[in-house]
């Protein structure tokens, strides 16, 4: 284990022998930290955080705060953060709030850029990248693969599809479909997600399912429901599709279009 002097470690806090822990960085209650994960000079990870192996979290980071929720009482509630993740400096990620379930979870192999906010309650997936200055409100969930731009928002309760592109400066108010593009403020649908895709080994057909899935649902004249029953009688079954299907249908806030 290699934790500088300067460190202030909770006595509550467990941190795997081969973590590291830099100058003047502070460990808090109930905090644990897995193998081979470096915390930067100057870190707080308050309190109540689970981290797994092989993450980097650099300077003046703060992980594990109480949320910026005036409902909060003080309740024990948890972040837990999985492995290979990266947290760049001046980022905030909250604990979560009995209300909203006592969790605020990060995936593996995620980047957080400078000054990013992840608030109370968040879901994020594996695999996302959240530019500088990106920030999640309360309760939001992030898909596997999502890479959200430079100074995007996202607000309370609203989710973010797999695979889906969030440009720089948009204003997410309702939830963004799996695989797509969207931009302004507030947010509207731009089109397929097509470099994503490519990148991460959607086949040729895969993506000629999705384009005629994004076809039908916002280039036919038919409305959501009739769209919705169009697809699950033309493609039901492919898993691309049944997830578009299942992202529609779960939707509360209703979908960017």
């Amino acid at each position: 284990m290699s934790i500088h002097p300067t460190a202030m470690i909770h006595p509550e806090a467990e941190i795997h022998p081969e973590a590291e822990v830099g100058p003047y960085s502070i460990i808090g209650p109930r905090v644990r930290i897995g193998a081979k994960t470096r915390i930067g000079p100057h870190v707080v990870i308050a309190q109540d955080t689970t981290m797994g192996e092989e993450n980097r979290i650099f300077q003046f980071a703060s992980v594990g705060e109480i949320p910026q929720d005036l409902k909060y009482a003080g309740e024990r509630t948890q972040l837990v953060i999985g492995n290979r993740n990266t947290i760049r400096e001046y980022a905030t990620l909250h604990i979560g709030t009995e209300g909203g379930g006592g969790l605020t979870q990060l995936g593996d192999d995620n980047l957080l850029m400078a000054y990013a906010h992840v608030a109370h309650d968040c879901k994020i997936g594996n695999h996302c990248v959240l530019a500088n200055a990106v920030n999640l409100a309360g309760h939001v969930e992030i898909g596997d693969g999502v890479i959200m731009g430079g100074l995007s928002a996202v607000h309370q309760f609203t989710r973010i599809g797999k695979h889906a592109f969030i440009a720089g400066g948009s204003m997410v108010t309702m939830d963004v479909l799996p695989y797509c593009i969207a931009q302004g403020d507030r947010a509207e649908l731009a089109g397929l997600n097509k470099v994503g895709l490519s990148r991460y080994g959607f086949s040729q057909e895969q993506q000629e399912r999705i384009k005629e899935a994004y076809r039908i649902l916002f280039r036919s004249q038919l409305s959501l429901s009739e769209a919705l029953d169009r697809l699950k009688a033309t493609h039901a079954g492919q898993a691309e599709i049944d997830e578009l299907i299942r992202f529609i249908e779960s939707s509360k806030r209703g979908m960017t279009r």
